[in-house]
C-alpha cells in the first residue's frame, strides 16, 4: 500500500528545512562550479533502459568509400563518473529543492543551466536559447539566474 507525501516534500532529497541539508558556506563562483560539475557528472553518466534504436533502419543506398569500410571515427564519449562524483551530484542537485516552489521558473534556468557538456564544457542552454524557451529575454534570464543563485547560497548558509 502506497502512501502518499505532503505536497512539496521530496522523497530522500535530504533538502527540507527539518535539517537534512547542512549548512555550508560558499561563493557565487564555487556555487557555479559545483553545479556545472554536477551538470556534467549527470550528462557523462551512461544512457541505460529501453530505446528506440533497434526498431528503426536506415538504408543508405549510396555510400562513401570510408562509410563503406568502416573508417569512422569512433564518437567520443566521456569516461563513467566515479561514485564519489555521482554522491556529490546527488547532494548538489538535492540543493535546487531549497529554492521555494512559489519561484519554480528560477529553480528551472539553474538547473537548466547547471547542465554543462563533459568533454567540452560548453552549456546546454544558452542565455538566448532559454530566453526563448521561457519567451523572456535573455538579460532577464541571467538575472533571474542570479537570483536563484543568491537563493541557494542564502538557504545553503543556514
Amino acid at each position: 500500500m502506497a502512501t502518499s507525501l505532503p505536497a512539496g516534500q521530496n522523497m530522500g532529497s535530504g533538502a527540507r528545512e527539518s535539517g537534512g541539508v547542512r549548512p555550508v558556506v560558499m561563493s557565487g563562483e564555487e556555487l557555479v562550479a559545483r553545479l556545472e560539475a554536477a551538470g556534467a557528472t549527470l550528462l557523462a553518466l551512461p544512457a541505460r533502459g529501453y530505446s528506440t534504436r533497434l526498431r528503426t533502419m536506415h538504408f543508405d543506398v549510396v555510400h562513401t568509400a570510408l562509410d563503406a569500410y568502416g573508417w569512422q571515427a569512433p564518437a567520443l564519449r566521456p569516461p563513467m563518473p566515479g561514485a564519489a562524483a555521482i554522491s556529490d551530484m546527488d547532494e548538489v542537485f538535492s540543493w535546487l529543492g531549497l529554492i521555494p516552489e512559489q519561484k519554480y521558473l528560477l529553480r528551472r534556468i539553474v538547473g537548466a543551466r547547471a547542465l554543462v557538456h563533459p568533454l567540452t564544457g560548453r552549456h546546454l542552454f544558452a542565455w538566448r536559447k532559454l530566453g526563448a524557451l521561457l519567451g523572456a529575454d535573455h538579460k532577464s534570464v541571467q538575472r533571474w539566474h542570479g537570483q536563484g543563485l543568491e537563493i541557494l547560497r542564502a538557504r545553503l548558509a543556514g
